[in-house]
């Protein structure tokens, strides 16, 4: 940490600060300008208190973190990348795994044909939504339980691992008994309450992006996960909200390298959020692997046209098909799966 105390600052309120650096934990290096002085503060923060609080002294001017605020994400704590093992499939290694299916799941017929087509064309796990945040209060919220009962038919006879929406503290241990991946989606990235119950039960967690999250904030939130035991975590890149109007979102592909680089989590792309348009998926999920990407998570729906939601940006059972062999060879290309 980085300790600026005021301009004309006494002796003795110095020497105050110096010995509460010292009671926290910390080594403090005294470095005199010619205006005010700066002590650089060296410690374990991990094991001890926080200099922040500081900031309350009249004599200080500013604490500034020199270190990560997020530790257990970060890959100093953990060199290697961390590989996610989901019923066997495995996120984070060579493979770069597929998580295809409907956004909302509107009926049996819809879900199972969905399951059976993404699964034949190579998806490794299904997505879709039981319950489903939506930004009117009169559109389609999703079949609650019964989604997750058809969920549950799709696994057993696809063998394919399911992942949904956690929407509420109050449905965590329903989601949890029938998901093997929970979701926070982006307008929950931030709930941290939400967060920690999904760590709690122990499900690998899929956390999106918020809409407009900066990535460490993004980060910060992941940290929420590892710091309550569980360390099956997936950071989701799906688009921010920009300026730009011409896609719903504008999907920040740069995300990709940068939390790779600052984490050792894998990191899923969701081309379909991303622009909100299914004319661009494809493209997206090229840039995505390319930027090395881990998963992707792709909306698909036998007729999107009558989808009951997000029809623009949901591919058809035979578009889906083609952008699997179409992603063949740029996997290829960057010694992926």
């Amino acid at each position: 940490m980085i300790i600026v105390l005021k301009a004309q600052t006494t002796k003795k309120d110095e020497t105050a600060v110096l010995q509460e650096i010292r009671r926290l934990g910390y080594k403090p290096h005294v470095m005199r300008g010619v205006a005010r002085t700066v002590i650089g503060a060296i410690g374990d923060e991990r094991s001890n208190k926080s200099l922040e609080s500081l900031i309350a002294w009249s004599q200080v001017e500013s604490v500034t973190p020199v270190q990560k605020r997020f530790k257990l994400v970060s890959r100093e704590a953990h060199p290697p990348d961390s590989n996610i093992d989901v019923r066997g499939t495995v996120i984070g290694g060579r493979k770069v795994q597929v998580m295809a299916g409907p956004c909302s799941v509107e009926s049996e017929k819809q879900l199972m044909a969905t399951a059976e087509a993404v699964a034949k064309a190579g998806a490794t796990i299904l997505r879709g939504g039981a319950f489903k945040p939506r930004t009117s209060p009169y559109e389609f919220q999703g079949l609650g339980e019964k989604g997750l009962k058809l969920l549950a038919k799709a696994r057993r006879e696809t063998g394919l691992p399911v992942i949904t929406e956690l929407l509420s503290e109050d449905h965590t241990e329903l989601i949890a008994e029938y998901a093997d991946i929970l979701q926070i989606g982006a307008r929950n990235a931030q709930n941290f309450q939400l967060l920690i119950a999904a760590a709690k039960t122990g499900k690998p967690v899929l956390l999106k992006r918020g809409l407009s999250m900066k990535i460490e904030e993004w980060l910060l939130a992941g940290e929420y996960v590892l710091a309550n035991g569980n360390r099956n975590l997936l950071f989701c890149e799906r688009g921010i909200r920009t300026f730009e109007t011409y896609t719903r979102n504008t999907l920040d592909l740069g995300a990709v390298p940068i939390v790779k680089n600052q984490s050792h989590l894998p990191v899923v792309v969701d081309p379909s959020q991303g622009g909100g348009r299914a004319d661009l998926v494809s493209a997206f999920c090229k840039g995505a692997v390319a930027m090395g990407a881990d998963a992707l998570l792709i909306e698909v729906h036998p007729n999107p046209k009558e989808a009951l939601s997000d029809s623009a940006q949901q591919l058809s059972l035979e578009a889906f098909g083609r952008l699997m062999e179409d992603l063949k060879p740029i996997t290829a290309a960057v010694g992926r799966e």
